[in-house]
């Protein structure tokens, strides 16, 4: 499969008549933006707030990110959501580089949201500060969830994977400034040279563990909570194939813009056919029975030696039970033979003296840490807010509280606010794209 991405780079953004892009700036008609938004008839008001670098902006309740894309092929951008299933990873997607489409709530938040700010201390703590960020503000009538912690926002988030494809669209007929290429032959047809080199797979288990569909990361539209573990082309995940959850804690997320930008998968690109032989992604889940931890595992173990792995690199989303099913298929990966790396973010507890992952294993001795969802982080207030702060303490999210003996409530009087980690959208960046570092006493 041969994919090529042609990429435009958004250095500012602005409303105008007429969409365009422009020596830089993405120019968006508003109007016409938001009756992509109002499509679906669920929501009931909705608006566009740009934001950049810099600016003195908190965001909260963010819930989910897309990075703007069109596929030229004549396909859905995202299949399954956008439209009919269509396999995705090969031809030709012009990207909008350096900016994403995030879906904010306007009044409510619920456990997997989580917020961003644009500049000052917690600026630092996502990749999403560095964005040029189209928000798209808005409330639907989907009354039924605005009590319970774990919500869908189906309407929501489906309208910003429609309103990120639009977007995409304004550069179709251009001439992208650069061109990403990912190709792999296939696993049997490779040079001597390159077989010759250690295979690798990467391992990626996904938010699956809502029994209730809806929640979950989508494969082609599918709610991976049903999946077995499948062996995809690395190229399908680039491209679209791979949407968001809604449910997990907003610092361990993956959003839709993790996926089509996740590092690992470019690293382990770059390196084929130099260091390694990239065998490929087996896309897993991740359960709530112990039995159904363990079939999973045993699958990506028979994936992993069946392809003639000699190494994997292993990754999940989330922390908790989760672990159950990241250690359990270190353990397989290892006892085949197969030298395995794990990138996960830890669960340590606000002083640091928790146990980091529920489930441990002697096998698991290579472990990559992208951070600590329990650490507390205390941020002034900032000028603006795009969505509604109060969301932070009242509805759920995961590293805000209503009230606290020692630390009182998340967002204070002034406006300054006090949360966990666990609040900070994508913030641990596990597919491999954490700026944290690790520092000795």
């Amino acid at each position: 499969m041969n994919l090529e991405i042609g990429n435009f780079k958004v250095q500012n953004v602005k409303f105008g008549k007429t969409s365009s892009f422009e020596a830089g700036t993405l120019i968006i008609n508003k109007e016409e933006a938001l009756a992509v938004v109002l499509e679906d008839e669920h929501i009931t008001e909705a608006d566009l707030v740009l934001t950049k670098p810099g600016d003195n902006v908190r965001i909260v309740p963010v819930k989910e990110a897309i990075e703007p894309r069109f596929r030229l092929n004549g396909g859905p951008t995202f299949p399954g959501v956008t439209g009919k299933i269509e396999r995705v990873g090969e031809g030709k997607t012009v990207a909008l580089k350096n900016c994403s489409v995030l879906a904010v709530g306007k009044h409510w938040g619920s456990f997997g949201d989580g917020l961003i700010d644009m500049s000052g201390e917690g600026a630092k703590y996502t990749i999403f500060s560095k964005l040029n960020n189209i928000c798209l503000v808005a409330d639907t009538d989907e009354a039924f969830e605005r009590h319970e912690v774990q919500k869908k926002n189906h309407a929501l988030r489906w309208a910003a994977h429609r309103l990120a494809e639009y977007l995409g669209s304004i550069v179709k007929d251009m001439t992208p400034e650069e061109t990403e290429i990912y190709a792999l032959d296939p696993i049997t047809k490779r040079s001597e040279k390159t077989k010759e080199l250690p295979s690798v797979v990467f391992v990626m288990q996904p938010q699956s563990q809502i029994e209730e569909l809806g929640f979950n990361v989508l494969n082609y539209g599918w709610d991976t909570n049903k999946m077995l573990p499948t062996f995809m082309h690395p190229n399908e995940i680039l491209d679209g194939a791979m949407i968001g959850a809604s449910y997990m804690c907003a610092s361990s997320k993956w959003s839709t813009y993790d996926f089509q930008n996740c590092p690992m998968i470019k690293t382990l690109f770059g390196e084929h056919g130099k260091s390694i032989n990239f065998l490929g992604v087996i896309m897993s889940n991740l359960n709530v029975s112990l039995e159904q931890k363990e079939r999973a595992a045993m699958f990506v173990q028979q994936m992993a030696t069946s392809l003639g792995a000699d190494a994997a690199v292993l990754t999940e989303e989330g922390y908790g039970n989760t672990d159950a099913d990241f250690i359990e298929c270190f353990k397989l990966l290892e006892e085949a033979g197969i030298k395995t790396v794990g990138m996960v973010n830890e669960c340590t507890g606000s002083d640091g003296t928790s146990q980091p992952l529920a489930a441990l294993d002697v096998s698991a001795d290579a472990i990559v840490s992208c951070g600590n969802v329990s650490t507390l982080l205390e941020l002034p207030a900032m000028g603006t807010v795009i969505g509604e702060l109060d969301s932070l303490m009242r509805d759920g999210l995961s590293g805000g509280w209503e009230d606290d003996d020692e630390l009182g409530p998340s967002v204070r009087e002034d406006g300054s606010i006090i949360m966990a980690n666990d609040s900070m959208f994508c913030g641990d960046s596990v597919l491999g794209q954490s700026i944290k570092t690790m520092k000795e006493f």
